[in-house]
């Protein structure tokens, strides 16, 4: 059984601990709000782009003049998986949930004789592949999040490097795992295709507004879509940082809340059963007290 000083100094442990976790649950609600903005801010634009290039793909389709990001190289041998998870932990099943999803798509891949290459944004989705995958991640970002939040520099940068390998012929088709934001406490892994683009989404999203107008582009569709498609990668990339950053602040105030009234649980439980040897303790001494009395 634990003395009384093992007891108080638990105690005091588990104040200071209680004391952490809830300043870091008001600095991740802090963040959250700002992040969330962001994030729902930049949807519309996305989804938009989306659907405009959808258009256009389905206007072009397998023509010979169809951008190289559209039509693709032929061949599926070599898949890109680009990773955003956090740089740091202490956010519940944030980084976890991204990384089973990848861990689980390029096994399936390699099981298909596929060769697969990751990308990995955020130290922990780095840490955590290297051991199974280390020899096939082909770069990695960190410190991505500033003080200010995200930014479209730092898409560009790694927009950048998924092109500059896709030209140079190092992969075929490139997915982005990421999680997508919904609320402060639920956020769902999501992988979507990069390139070639599909016009899938487009489509669904046409068929929901019902939107159906006919549409005349000057340029031609080809010119088009040869300047918008690297675009919306970038485009794409910088929302996927956006839905991650706001995913992140969400899962680290949800956790650092159930470990905030977990500690006051765990305080109120070794104050109770320091009580209670407190007072056994007492009643033993008065025991021993009385007895000695009465003896003389």
């Amino acid at each position: 059984m634990a003395s009384l000083k093992d007891l108080r100094s638990r105690i005091a442990s588990v104040k200071s601990t209680r004391k952490i976790t809830s300043a870091m649950k008001m600095v991740a609600a802090s963040k959250l709000r700002r992040a969330q903005d962001a994030a729902e801010a930049a949807r519309p634009y996305a989804e938009r782009m989306g659907t405009m290039l959808g258009r256009l793909a389905t206007a072009v389709g397998s023509n010979e003049g169809a951008p190289k990001l559209l039509a693709g190289t032929g061949k599926d041998d070599v898949h890109l998986l680009v990773v955003f998870t956090a740089d740091r932990g202490l956010c519940g099943g944030f980084n976890a949930s991204i990384v089973k999803a990848t861990r689980l798509k390029a096994k399936a891949l390699q099981a298909e004789g596929k060769t697969v290459k990751l990308i990995c944004v955020g130290r922990k989705g780095a840490d955590a592949l290297k051991r199974e995958f280390g020899d096939n991640i082909v770069a990695r970002y960190t410190g991505i999040e500033g003080k200010k939040g995200i930014d479209f520099s730092s898409a560009t940068e790694v927009a950048d490097k998924v092109l500059a390998l896709y030209d140079e012929g190092e992969f075929d088709v490139c997915t982005i795992f990421y999680n997508k934001f919904v609320s402060a406490i639920s956020q769902v892994a999501t992988a979507q295709q990069l390139i070639p683009f599909t016009g899938e989404e487009a489509d669904e999203q046409e068929e929901a507004t019902g939107s159906s107008a006919v549409y005349e582009y000057e340029p031609s569709e080809e010119a088009i879509l040869a300047d918008l498609l690297p675009r919306n990668v970038g485009v794409q990339i910088f929302g996927a940082m956006l839905e991650s950053s706001a995913s992140e602040h969400g899962a680290r105030m949800s956790a650092m809340d159930n470990a905030t009234r977990n500690a006051g649980d765990m305080i109120d439980r070794l104050s109770i059963q320091y009580n209670r040897s407190r007072q056994a303790q007492i009643t033993n001494e008065l025991i021993e007290i009385i007895s000695g009395a009465e003896a003389l």
